[in-house]
């Protein structure tokens, strides 16, 4: 048995890798007419589009999840079966569409009903079999609450569905906000070329490199290895768009290093799963959300990278705080270059391969190219550029492995993606997410604080589990209109629900990035989701910074009042929360802090989110008072 799964898990890779690659071609061609070096072919339509792209994400997702041998056997053959009727409903979806634009008017039947209600299913089945249980059981849950949430009591209950009128329309059949509808066009238009284009980052050497060149950077610091996972983190991260996916890409060279440095193990896979979860909010690319954030809320994706800066950086420069004060509490010193391999002119080289295609997106959206465009134009240079590394010239196929993979990751995405909408098309059809608002509104009153402490726990518990683009969108769904309707920006209300997503990934205790960290550095599972939680706090603190601080984001309107005197004075504030917050999570200074200062560092640094100065200016004396008296009272115990 062992020998047919041998023989039979190559061929198997070897399948899939086609259809991915003919299915990367298809989202590149797709996404030409952007930037024009193809304008014959224009865009399909998408009642054509739309079926032939989910039914190779479902013949892809069919494929990664069957054994061709063995006891998998029958499982595979269901998995076929499955498909099969999930290809006659997108079938049955394009046929439909197109009848009801040519003639105005279908009457639905029951069977169009079961059609629909068999497409989910067959959806909800391959995103449990590819992303586990959690978000599948949210989408299942959404199905159940379709049909019989009429008969729940207050505010959880709707109108009633008509099963055979309603549950087509509202499901399936529909291009605007059912699972065939908008969020999809979205991700095929936006979000694929950037999915291409990561996949070709990663696999053609530059990403290696990178690390290199970031342990060397920080070898002089205390943190060493820690410092570099970090920053190598931080530029992987925001293309690889996922942060499984970077703790696996990076972890597996910077965790070691860090362990030998002579840090704990779940503090090792902590460092290394704030640092990866971090690459989805640093800018130009920030995995995929970003990209559906700009079409949601039709803004330009440039003024997203802008808004993205400053908390992004924030959150990148209180991990080093933290590191530094790790290490100074375990007595950890700067090992020059030990143990690091020398860097090579190669390595400079494939530097390029990073740096030139995401300069070339932040060119080109300047340009006012879209962001498909962008990536497109990016995505091609890249493919040339490749070949300056010796190891893709000797083996041209590994760019094409790297294009195809692009394809399968998009596959296996759009389970994911498709079990979002069978959510959103839910929330739409019962209005939920409306009577959602209205009891927070009564509950919270005219107290924005109450309502995001709210939307934050709901944030983190919806996100638990879920890959970064599903979580924000279900979050955001369900929670958006309450903090709008509270006074918040589209822009800052968005950006808060998705830094929640983002932290979910590090929150136990289903925190996704720390349990694959801690399958790399040995250490425990919840051990290291608590460690990476205390060594990504300030996640927890910039949402609530920006949203009473709008100017943080440098493009909201604040209230007309933005000058940059109040800027600068803003990121002073918000280095001195760093400060406050990661030397009271690690408990260490210029030397360990007793419990009543830790305490009184963690309010000073909340109070400083306050924008009135009346509460802020104190605190920031406050601050100031206890870095004095702490180093004070270490002189003294130095010199006794």
């Amino acid at each position: 048995m062992s020998v047919a799964t041998d023989t039979a898990r190559p061929t198997k890779d070897r399948v899939l890798l086609a259809i991915g690659f003919a299915f990367a071609c298809l989202g590149y061609l797709n996404a030409a007419p952007a930037w024009g070096p193809i304008p014959s072919l224009g865009v399909m339509r998408a009642v054509d589009l739309h079926p032939l792209v989910l039914g190779t994400g479902f013949l892809i997702s069919c494929i990664a999840v069957s054994k061709f041998a063995g006891r998998g056997i029958l499982v595979t053959a269901l998995n076929f079966a499955l498909i099969a009727g999930a290809l006659y409903a997108l079938w049955s979806f394009n046929g439909t569409v197109r009848e009801i634009e040519d003639e105005g008017l279908f009457f639905f039947s029951s069977f169009h009903a079961w059609v629909s209600i068999g497409a989910c299913m067959v959806i909800l089945y391959f995103c449990w079999r590819i992303w586990g249980a959690p978000l599948a059981i949210v989408g299942s849950l959404a199905l159940l609450y379709f049909f019989f949430g009429e008969s729940l009591p207050g505010i959880l209950g709707h109108a009633g569905m008509d099963f055979e009128q309603d549950t087509p329309p509202e499901l399936w059949y529909n291009t605007g906000d059912g699972v065939m509808g908008n969020i999809l066009a979205i991700l095929i238009n936006t979000v694929f070329p950037f999915i291409i284009m990561g996949a070709v980052l990663e696999g053609t050497g530059g990403g290696a490199s990178m690390i290199k060149l970031s342990f060397h950077a920080m070898r002089r610091f205390r943190g060493g290895p820690a410092h570099a996972a970090i920053m190598a983190s931080s530029l992987f991260g925001t293309v690889s768009g996922s942060a499984v996916a970077n703790v696996v890409g990076t972890g597996v060279i910077t965790i070691p290093m860090i362990k030998k440095r002579g840090f704990h193990p779940s503090f090792a896979g902590g460092v290394e799963a704030t640092a990866s979860t971090g690459g989805q909010i640093m800018p130009p690319i920030m995995g995929a959300a970003a990209l559906v954030m700009a079409d949601f809320i039709s803004i330009d994706y440039l003024t997203i990278i802008v808004a993205a800066i400053i908390p992004a950086l924030a959150y990148y420069a209180s991990l080093f705080t933290t590191v530094v004060f790790e290490a100074r509490s375990l007595g950890v010193e700067p090992s020059g270059d030990q143990d690091l391999d020398p860097i090579t002119s190669q390595d400079w080289i494939n530097l390029i391969l990073v740096v030139v295609p995401i300069s070339i997106v932040v060119f080109a959206l300047i340009q006012g190219f879209s962001p498909a465009g962008s990536a497109m134009i990016a995505l091609t240079a890249l493919l040339f550029l490749s070949f300056l590394n010796p190891d893709m010239r000797a083996r041209p196929i590994r760019v094409a492995i790297s294009f195809a993979k692009g394809g399968v990751t998009f596959g296996r995405l759009l389970m994911a993606i498709g079990t979002v909408t069978i959510i959103i098309a839910v929330l739409g059809a019962t209005g939920l997410p409306l009577e959602f608002a209205k009891v927070i509104n009564a509950q919270a009153g005219d107290q924005l604080l109450v309502a995001l402490l709210f939307a934050a726990v709901s944030a983190l518990i919806l996100g638990m589990g879920m890959p970064t683009l599903p979580a924000y969108l279900t979050i955001v769904i369900i929670l958006g209109p309450s903090l709008t309707s509270l006074g918040l920006e589209q822009l800052t209300a968005h950006f808060f629900v998705f830094y929640f997503g983002v932290a979910s990934a590090i929150t136990p205790p289903v925190a996704v990035a720390a349990f694959a960290a801690a399958s790399i550095s040995g250490g425990g599972a919840i051990s290291t989701a608590v460690q990476a939680t205390r060594i990504g706090v300030v996640i927890f603190a910039i949402p609530f910074l920006f949203a009473f601080n709008p100017e943080l984001l440098i493009v909201t309107e604040a209230g007309g009042e933005w000058t940059l005197g109040g800027f600068v004075w803003l990121l002073i504030r918000l280095a001195a929360l760093i400060y406050m917050l990661a030397s009271a999570s690690s408990r260490f200074d210029a030397v360990r802090m007793p419990l009543w200062e830790v305490v009184l560092r963690i309010m000073a640094g909340l109070a400083l989110i306050h924008p009135e100065i009346s509460v802020h200016g104190p605190a920031l004396a406050a601050a100031v008072g206890l870095l004095v008296l702490h180093r004070v009272t270490a002189q003294r115990g130095a010199t006794a």
